[in-house]
């Protein structure tokens, strides 16, 4: 079997100094080569690692024919961010690691694959045709993330009267605001996406915080909507609790990639630029903490990836990890900080770090990190990033009497429908699990699209 085509990118000398999107993606005959790879299986596997079930081995015999517009119509069966999804999802741990070629070589690149034809879709203006029938009732869907998105597609496609309720003043969620524009451009991607929502009859309303500015009791009693999805998002950052950590220059990673994101902190014609000083620490080991360590060192620092266990246990793509290395990320393993050490005017001028060892396994069978006493150092630096994660923000559930959440904040829903305790509301994505990828909130919307729809159409 013919080896996996690369794909072009930047070089990293280059792409360390600007925005660009470091990936090129394919070409229209590099993308025909790579899906002629495919052994089409009769029992595809590959399908069973996507959390939305696309239809992995149909596109891929029209694109592998070049006919683009029939491999467009079947991604649309089953995804409705597909130039986001070949960007961003872990497809090495999901479509990618059950294809049979992975056995003894390297799988299709389903996810480069699904990124070319949603992007020559969109340049060409390739659009389905669908024949959409009003079926008479409203459906509010709170938070315009991935989940929303995807709950709010599947819904109009059913018939619903669709609108969308966005805290920030752009629609695209942790789309926009959280993932850096080097691995998803905004404009070219994501409010196309976006865009293509709308075209199915969604209305979108921004700058309205559900919880807050309104009420979810109003959304049903005033703007009489029969069903509401949550799907808000996890956007409550933790933070360590260490001396120090409310230093000038301790940042959220959340905080950075906001300003950075949906703010253009990186651009100087803004008026809200990111002055990251010559050396940033960034901690944590995930994909937040890999943006955002990128992010500074686009902006001229020099950055630091603070993790407290070993290089193979980071939790960040691999991928992701890759690319950090060739742009000249430093990585700190098995260190762990215990203070942020301020200046008299209160700004931060190092880090306190302690070497670590790893011990016997915790119960998701990863070795626990413990601390090796009197190993403690410091690490100059003129910013910190705290990349540890998010929860989902308290505020919603707080101020709805009767919604139920667990102790970690996370709305309480039935698994098969994601109905919540209070009936005719239904929730999905972060809001529900805490903090997990793109393609696991469009899931969940698109599992919440059919639990609406037989809760409505058995009401």
């Amino acid at each position: 079997m013919a080896d996996r085509v690369k794909v072009r990118e930047q070089d990293p000398k280059v792409r360390a100094k600007n925005f660009d999107e470091v990936c090129f993606g394919y070409n229209e005959d590099e993308a025909a080569l790579e899906a002629s790879r495919c052994l089409h299986c009769k029992n595809p596997q590959c399908v069973k690692g996507c959390p939305v079930g696309l239809h992995i081995p149909e596109f891929i015999a029209e694109l592998k024919n070049k006919n683009f517009e029939g491999a467009i119509s079947e991604i649309h069966k089953s995804s409705s961010l597909p130039a986001i999804c070949g960007r961003v999802c872990p497809q090495e741990t999901q479509c990618e690691a059950k294809c049979v070629l992975g056995i003894k070589g390297e799988p299709v690149a389903i996810g480069k694959l699904e990124r070319f034809i949603a992007d020559y879709a969109r340049e060409h203006g390739l659009e389905d045709n669908i024949e959409i029938n009003k079926n008479g009732k409203k459906v509010a869907v709170i938070g315009s993330g991935p989940a929303g998105l995807s709950c709010a597609t599947d819904l109009a496609k059913l018939g619903y009267d669709v609108t969308i309720f966005e805290a920030l003043h752009t629609a695209g969620g942790v789309l926009t605001y959280g993932i850096p524009e080097f691995r998803l451009p905004k404009d070219e991607v994501v409010k196309a996406e976006v865009e293509n929502v709308k075209k199915l009859g969604v209305k979108i309303e921004t700058n309205v915080i559900v919880g807050k500015t309104i009420s979810i009791d109003s959304l049903r009693n005033e703007e009489k909507f029969d069903a509401i999805f949550i799907g808000s998002g996890a956007g409550l950052p933790m933070f360590m609790h260490i001396p120090g950590e409310n230093s000038n220059g301790v940042f959220s990673a959340n905080e950075f990639l906001t300003r950075a994101n949906l703010m253009k902190g990186f651009r100087d014609d803004y008026d809200t630029p990111i002055k990251v000083g010559k050396k940033v620490i960034v901690v944590g080991g995930g994909n937040v903490a890999m943006d955002a360590a990128r992010t500074a060192l686009r902006l001229g620092a020099e950055t630091h990836i603070v993790y407290r266990r070993s290089e193979n246990e980071l939790p960040a793509r691999l991928e992701e990890v890759h690319h950090a290395k060739e742009e000249g990320i430093i990585f700190d393993t098995l260190c762990n900080p215990v203070e942020i050490i301020a200046d008299e005017n209160d700004n931060v001028k190092a880090v306190k770090l302690i070497r670590m060892e790893l011990g016997e396994p915790d119960e998701k069978g990863r070795r626990r990190p413990v601390e090796i006493k009197g190993s403690e150092f410091d690490i100059d630096c003129d910013m910190v990033i705290m990349a540890l994660g998010t929860t989902p923000n308290p505020m919603l559930p707080k101020n709805t009497k009767g919604l139920e959440t667990d102790k970690k904040g996370c709305i309480l829903h039935d698994e098969e429908t994601t109905a919540t305790s209070i009936g005719g509301i239904f929730v999905g994505g972060d809001a529900a699990t805490g903090a997990a990828t793109v393609i696991l909130a469009m899931g969940a919307g698109k599992k919440a699209a059919i639990g609406i729809h037989n809760y409505l159409m058995n009401k």
